[in-house]
């Protein structure tokens, strides 16, 4: 088995409820989701690092090449990235043929895990274990799919993630 690395940057999956605003918020770098996540699927080995907590809409190529350098300096070859959805594609291409011997993973949800009903649990699962089995390169996995970095599409009429 690979050792694996999670890097968290924010998105859906780590959004709360604002009860003040009614909205989705994201309530910074320390208050990822994941470690809940992993321990209710009794996923323990991964070590996660908490690198951003951003809206991917607001990710730039400066956030970019930040997920690049920790990618980089990672010693291991297995990272799972957890990514909002809306510019996942984006990261995507620019991470491609620059990640080494890495297999790269990003992955999110298209509901938050706090509200409940929520895709992100089945999304990191598959993304963990797809990040051991791969041959190094970029991919997405989402909705019981693998995506190469160049055929990620959100059908965002559909709610999901097609070719």
């Amino acid at each position: 088995m690979k050792d694996v690395l999670i890097i968290t940057t924010g998105g859906t999956l780590d959004k709360d409820h604002d009860t003040y605003t009614e909205g989705l918020v994201l309530s910074g770098t320390d208050a990822s989701h994941l470690g809940e996540l992993l321990a209710r699927g009794r996923c323990y080995y991964p070590r996660e690092i908490a690198l951003m907590s951003k809206d991917s809409l607001e990710i730039n190529d400066d956030d970019r090449a930040s997920i690049l350098g920790a990618l980089s300096s990672a010693e291991e070859t297995a990272v799972v990235i957890t990514h909002g959805t809306s510019t996942m594609d984006k990261t995507a291409a620019f991470l491609s043929g620059k990640t080494g011997e890495k297999t790269v993973i990003l992955t999110g949800a298209m509901r938050p895990f706090a509200i409940g009903k929520s895709d992100a649990g089945f999304n990191v699962g598959g993304a963990v274990i797809a990040a051991q089995l791969l041959p190094a390169g970029v991919y997405a996995v989402m909705n019981g799919r693998i995506f190469a970095a160049k055929d990620i599409h959100k059908n965002e009429k559909q709610g999901r993630f097609d070719v």
